[in-house]
């Protein structure tokens, strides 16, 4: 009878452990999940019923001579005649932090090839890295001297680093983009389509040229793709990367924008965030968000592209080249990718009723998962 009752209090007591375990997990999780909710509640309902971004474009807006000191960096390399008078399709800036040599070799040998997109595809594509200045780091022994003439030797190989004397880091990335709107404005300001990718990005160029050349075909304006965010709220948290402060952006929704791993926009969009640059405080560094704030100003608003993908890799399956845009993630594997993904055989393979009916069931099995961070799942219908 002494030895039972010892085994139920020890029973109750386990249970009672268990019981307090679970509930501590859960409340810690409802915490995170309960002001993950509400931020996105309140920014839903900003942007769906209070909708007054109108009043956050005209309290970002500064005079001139203030907004200029986002852009007013000298050139540490250039090339100015990079474009020409020649018809460019597409000016493509990949944004690159100066120790990423080796990414931008990688693109420079598969998608960003300029010499295989004019001879294969037939179209004149720029594709240039945007810098900043090298960051040095306390315990790097070597001077940023060393690390600058690292770069001018590969640029005098290659000419294609454009880079401005702000330092190269994350929260300058709205400073990259400015860069890059001012430089196409100044220097290629005839390119019919302008895209900005990461350097971990890899784009399907045949079917990006061929998509672009149809949106060229039909005279486009306004046009600007990629994977859209609707409704995002800022995170508040300060271990985020993205954390941006109150003080910083005190409203409870972003702008539409696209992501900034890959979008594209029509020459007459580059051209007027340009103009919006111009007057706007680009103090916050969430440069994506930015360009949302710039877009919105100007009355652009982005649309949703299936294959431009978000935040992982896409499936790598026949199927899924056969139409894909972008990709994100790939550094050591963009090699077998280009390779796999340009392959004649794709198109024959899924070609006619029978190859379009099996790759509609591949995409569904690949596309249609809860959290897909890739392509949507009706991206299998199209």
């Amino acid at each position: 009878m002494f030895l039972y009752i010892r085994r139920v209090r020890r029973c109750q007591f386990v249970q009672l452990m268990t019981t307090c375990l679970v509930l501590s997990v859960v409340m810690v999780c409802w915490e995170q999940l309960d002001h993950s909710v509400v931020s996105h509640i309140k920014s839903y309902s900003f942007r769906y019923l209070i909708n007054s971004f109108t009043y956050i474009n005209n309290s970002l807006t500064v005079p001139r001579e203030e907004a200029r000191r986002f852009s007013n960096f000298s050139y540490l390399l250039d090339h100015p005649d990079k474009c020409g008078d020649k018809d460019v399709l597409l000016l493509l800036f990949v944004k690159s932090s100066p120790k990423n040599i080796k990414r931008r070799n990688a693109i420079r040998a598969t998608w960003g090839n300029e010499t295989y997109i004019k001879n294969t595809l037939g179209v004149t594509v720029k594709v240039l890295f945007a810098l900043g200045a090298i960051e040095t780091q306390p315990n790097d022994l070597s001077s940023p001297v060393n690390h600058q003439n690292h770069l001018i030797r590969e640029d005098n190989l290659h000419g294609d680093l454009i880079q401005k004397d702000f330092v190269d880091t994350f929260h300058n990335l709205t400073l990259k983009l400015i860069l890059q709107f001012h430089w196409m404005h100044s220097r290629c300001a005839h390119a019919r389509f302008f895209m900005t990718a990461d350097d971990d990005i890899f784009v399907h160029m045949p079917n990006l040229v061929s998509y672009l050349q149809d949106m060229s075909s039909k005279g486009v304006t306004d046009f600007w793709i990629g994977r859209v965010h609707r409704g995002a709220p800022p995170i508040r948290s300060r271990h985020s990367k993205y954390y941006v402060p109150f003080e910083m952006y005190p409203w409870m929704s972003y702008p539409d924008y696209t992501a900034g791993a890959s979008y594209v926009v029509s020459g007459d969009v580059a051209n007027k965030i340009y103009h919006a640059s111009l007057t706007l405080n680009a103090s916050l560094y969430i440069d994506d968000v930015f360009m949302g704030i710039c877009a919105n100003a100007m009355g652009v608003s982005p649309q949703d592209h299936v294959y431009f993908s978000g935040e992982g890799k896409a499936p790598y399956h026949q199927c899924i080249y056969n139409q894909m845009i972008t990709s994100h993630g790939h550094v050591e594997d963009i090699y077998d990718v280009w390779k796999a993904a340009t392959d004649p055989q794709v198109k024959k393979a899924t070609s006619g009723l029978l190859g379009r009916l099996y790759c509609t069931a591949v995409k569904m099995t690949l596309l249609c998962k809860p959290y897909s961070v890739t392509y949507p799942c009706k991206a299998a219908f199209l």
